[in-house]
């Protein structure tokens, strides 16, 4: 297959899109302690805030997966990368609890409804392609994390406002999407695609999908939030070591999916998710039997490059199933992992209250377990019924 400029433009052009994504919503991440600080609002507070931005997410997706049904994902991404420039500097200038908590809402809203239609229109060019390309529009997003919070860290550290910061980095992520923008692929490339209504049951292989999803961004959120805390407490590394524990996780994690697309390529997608989902289960399962700093670390880089590419490949086959509209179906798989995200953090803190968090870390092994178990649904739903 010959592959011309403006489809390889296309390619291009969603990289930046999934790159800019990650910048922008890292460089919050970074700054929530700031945010905290100057609303002097106590953990449980600030956990109420942070709802809101759940709360956006997981009313925008399902939305957006029927507006791309009507309009096309290019749209949709120019006007959800338009709203996220412009929503990362609400958190900045609100004046007390209520406001932040409507502002990040409206932050969650705009990042779900650009994480569904550039997944969306990433799928759109994989179809062009005829070739596994999605893995490596999610290790540019990945990057763009890595590349948001490193900045932001400098930021902080040279006492640079938020407001100015977030300023800053909206200006710079517009005019990088200006072009992203022109070089994506026309609205005609998948409105309108799979026909009959937006909305409907799902079959039995996207639901499958859509376990799969929850199961791994469980993991991915139980890493993030309690990875350091078992280093450190129960451990007793202490602070530095522990730090370490979620940098080996992304690391993995994004050096796993830079190699997603040819393993794709050359195994299958089923075949890789149920690797990956054995490979995290089986290494992280035994380092928390190990009980020791050295190899929780490889655990927890087992765990990042066998969840790499689960959700990319998750999304490609919801995004290639010919039951469901793609932007509806991939809305449907990317809410579902969404939801596990959001479960997962306070579901190990409290089995932690029952078993210890080494114990409650095994809800991981399990949920991995889960994922190799139902990998068959990343082919079935490429097939249909």
């Amino acid at each position: 297959m010959t592959l011309g400029p403006p489809l390889r433009a296309a390619r291009l052009a969603v990289l930046a899109v999934f790159f800019l994504n990650g910048v922008l919503v890292a460089s919050w991440f970074v700054r929530i302690p700031a945010v905290q600080e100057r609303l002097d609002l106590g953990e449980g507070l600030l956990g109420v805030a942070l709802l809101g931005s759940a709360a956006g997410a997981l009313a925008a997706m399902p939305a957006t997966g029927w507006l791309i049904s009507r309009l096309g994902s290019r749209p949709v991404v120019l006007g959800a990368g338009l709203c996220l420039c412009a929503a990362l500097l609400l958190p900045a200038l609100a004046p007390n609890l209520l406001a932040l908590t409507l502002s990040l809402a409206a932050l969650g809203a705009s990042n779900g409804a650009l994480d569904v239609s550039m997944n969306a229109h990433g799928v759109a060019v994989e179809k062009n392609y005829g070739r596994p390309i999605l893995s490596s529009f999610h290790a540019a997003f990945s990057l763009g994390g890595l590349t948001g919070s490193a900045l932001g860290g400098l930021a902080a550290a040279r006492g640079v406002g938020v407001l100015h910061h977030f300023l800053a980095v909206s200006a710079l992520a517009l005019l990088a999407f200006a072009p992203a923008f022109l070089a994506m692929l026309p609205a005609s490339a998948d409105a309108g695609s799979g026909g009959g209504p937006a909305f409907r049951r799902p079959t039995r292989a996207l639901a499958g999908l859509g376990v799969v999803a929850f199961c791994v961004l469980l993991g991915e959120g139980a890493m993030a939030d309690w990875s350091a805390v078992y280093l450190d407490d129960t451990l007793g590394t202490g602070p530095g070591l522990a730090a370490a524990g979620y940098a080996a996780f992304s690391v993995a994690m994004t050096a796993g999916r830079l190699a997603g697309d040819r393993l794709n390529r050359r195994f299958g997608p089923a075949a890789v998710v149920r690797s990956g989902g054995a490979l995290a289960a089986f290494g992280l399962g035994a380092s928390l039997a190990a009980v020791h700093p050295l190899a929780a670390l490889a655990g927890f880089a087992c765990a990042g490059l066998g969840f790499s590419a689960v959700f990319p490949a998750a999304l490609s086959a919801a995004g290639h199933s010919p039951d469901m509209p793609p932007g509806s179906a991939i809305a449907a798989v990317s809410t579902a992992g969404y939801l596990g995200f959001l479960v997962g953090p306070p579901a190990i803190g409290f089995l932690a209250e029952l078993a210890g968090l080494g114990g409650a870390l095994y809800l991981v092994v399990a949920l991995s377990a889960t994922i190799a178990l139902l990998s068959g649904a990343v082919g079935r739903a490429r097939k249909g019924p």
